[in-house]
């Protein structure tokens, strides 16, 4: 199960994410992201501080962003991964093609550092 909550905040949309991007639930995830995209923010910042486990399936989700994110130069952060979700990451190279951020205060420093 996860639940996603959205907030806007000055220059930058915040989507938290919490519980488990498993199988039935990454199509949640996307599905917020998406969202996100279409509504045309140019920053956004995915806090993970109560991710607790994530799948292939919600690792996918991340992927399928990366070319967007990239292409459409969005200021896409993520902070507050486990370590254990952030081994994850790691293990795919995903923590090279996406920003990852120990905390919310790194991740507004780099998000104002651009």
């Amino acid at each position: 199960m996860i639940e996603i909550t959205k907030e806007q905040e000055n220059n930058y949309l915040q989507l938290s994410v919490e519980g488990e991007a498993d199988a039935s639930s990454a199509i949640n995830l996307d599905k917020a992201i998406r969202e996100a995209f279409d509504e045309g923010h140019q920053s956004i910042l995915i806090n993970c501080t109560n991710l607790n486990y994530i799948s292939s399936a919600g690792l996918g989700v991340f992927m399928s962003y990366i070319e967007e994110i990239s292409s459409n130069s969005i200021n896409f952060i993520l902070y507050g991964l486990s370590e254990k979700v952030l081994k994850v990451f790691g293990i795919l190279g995903l923590d090279q093609l996406l920003t990852i951020k120990e905390n919310k205060e790194e991740a507004l420093e780099a998000l104002n550092g651009i």
